[in-house]
């Protein structure tokens, strides 16, 4: 997420870094670069020009020249601007009313809306533990409505029964009143959508916000559309009193145009972003740690919450007090890490959460990366329980058939069995004081020794996180 405007502002406050003071010709070329930056990541003008503007007026303020380190007094201020374009804060749903409190999705044709409904339904019912009734009023787009049924099953959201003869207006207040009988907290009605913005889908949604009258209306909009997505939001905000957006297929949107411009140009809070096609892929938006991603200083915050979330803790704390004895780490330890490992969005949304990973949250989309994964994962299934726990135990006859029923070679078995034994003395260095410096000293070794780096093994620099 955002790769290519983290790189690009990256490089620019790098320059700067190493500046021993700031002055107006030095600030003048940065911003320069920071705003060539912003126009790639495809920002709007105005945000743009507001955004320069307020760093520059800032930069050149006495308190940073006279800073002790006035590079990083100039990273600040780029990171605390980046925080006011986007919103200060997470602003949650406002569901405090009397149940059931109905949110109305708004949205073009394709952004998401309908995936987004299920994804909210599983964040309500998981986190907020309400109870979720869904309802579709789009009889425009074929098999909509099936399609929400099916979501709605498998988040375990209640759902309401449309027909596409029936008339939107009629259909949702019909589920209301059904929410109402079944003592529903929060209904949330899905809109239909169009290509492009038009009077009459304006008008129908109008009319199914008066008959309703949601506490929440929120726009759906595809991140991947960069600058459109803040036009597109800014024509639904005329039309409809939003109370926020949800930010989709953030995921792919290595620019970050979208998220840097929606809040300025409609003046609503991006409360949402999905992170992917799953139902649980939903994070709530958080301008503070979003910007310490652009600026590459990871998410540590959003990574905690997601573990705790997420992860098997009895068998989390099962390889953390071998790692405390410096025992070593088996095959059954490493299956259990790829679990987890998925869970937690895959290595990529791993290391785009890490301070200065990027670069590497990058390189684990490479096709060569993707592929040496699965072959570690199809020769540890080829073992058995007790190979996998004792690994020492795997030569001859026994590494011929590993090989074989993953089909793959020896050597990727060999190599495997290697890394390993490497990840196992590492492991065993983080006993006694020091410990996580000699880890991380042989971690920078491996690369160029044929364990984990090079051709065959994982990535180049790569280290799965075990």
């Amino acid at each position: 997420m955002f790769e290519s405007l983290s790189e690009r502002l990256g490089q620019s406050l790098k320059n700067l870094a190493g500046q021993g003071q700031l002055t107006e010709d030095n600030i003048r070329d940065t911003l320069r670069e920071v705003r060539r930056a912003l126009l790639e990541a495809d920002v709007a003008l105005p945000v743009v020009r507001d955004f320069i503007e307020q760093v520059k007026e800032l930069a050149l303020g006495q308190e940073v020249l006279q800073s002790l380190d006035p590079g990083q007094a100039f990273v600040k201020i780029v990171n605390d601007q980046l925080i006011r374009v986007m919103g200060e804060e997470n602003q949650g749903l406002n569901l405090h009313t009397r149940p059931p409190a109905v949110i109305l999705m708004a949205g073009l044709q394709g952004a998401g809306k309908t995936t987004s409904v299920a994804k909210l339904s599983r964040f309500l019912q998981e986190r907020e533990k309400k109870k979720v009734m869904v309802v579709s009023a789009d009889v425009y787009r074929p098999a909509a409505i099936d399609q929400l049924e099916t979501l709605a099953k498998e988040v375990k959201a209640e759902f309401f029964p449309s027909e596409s003869h029936q008339k939107p207006v009629d259909i949702a207040q019909q589920a209301l009143a059904e929410a109402r009988r079944r003592h529903v907290d929060v209904l949330i009605v899905d809109t239909a959508g169009r290509l492009t913005v038009d009077e009459e889908m304006m008008a129908e949604i109008k009319q199914l916000h008066e008959a309703v009258e949601p506490v929440e209306t929120l726009f759906v909009v595809d991140a991947m559309t960069g600058q459109d997505a803040a036009n597109t939001a800014k024509a639904f905000s005329d039309a409809l009193p939003l109370t926020g957006v949800i930010l989709t297929k953030a995921d792919g949107d290595s620019r970050g145009g979208a998220a840097l411009s929606v809040r300025t140009i409609t003046g609503k809070p991006i409360k949402f972003m999905g992170m992917g096609e799953k139902t649980d892929a939903l994070e709530l938006f958080h301008p503070e740690r979003i910007a310490s991603r652009i600026l590459g200083m990871g998410d540590i915050l959003s990574l905690v919450e997601e573990a705790e979330r997420k992860l098997d803790k009895s068998k989390a704390e099962r390889i953390a007090k071998k790692f405390k004895r410096g025992r070593a780490m088996d095959f059954e330890d490493l299956k259990d890490q790829f679990q987890q490992m998925r869970n937690m969005g895959g290595m990529t949304s791993l290391l785009d959460k890490l301070p200065g990973m990027g670069g590497l949250a990058k390189m684990t989309e490479d096709p060569t990366a993707i592929k040496q994964f699965k072959h570690m994962e199809a020769l540890i299934d080829s073992m058995t329980v007790e190979e996998r726990r004792k690994p020492e135990l795997i030569r001859g006859s026994r590494k011929r058939r590993i090989a074989a029923g993953a089909g793959l070679e020896m050597q990727d078995l060999n190599r495997l069995l290697k890394q390993q034994k490497m990840m196992s003395k590492m492991m065993r260095k983080m006993r006694g004081k020091g410990g996580m410096q000699r880890m991380m000293r042989g971690l920078e070794g491996m690369g160029g020794q044929g364990g984990m780096g090079g051709p065959g093994g994982l990535p180049p620099g790569g280290f799965p996180g075990f």
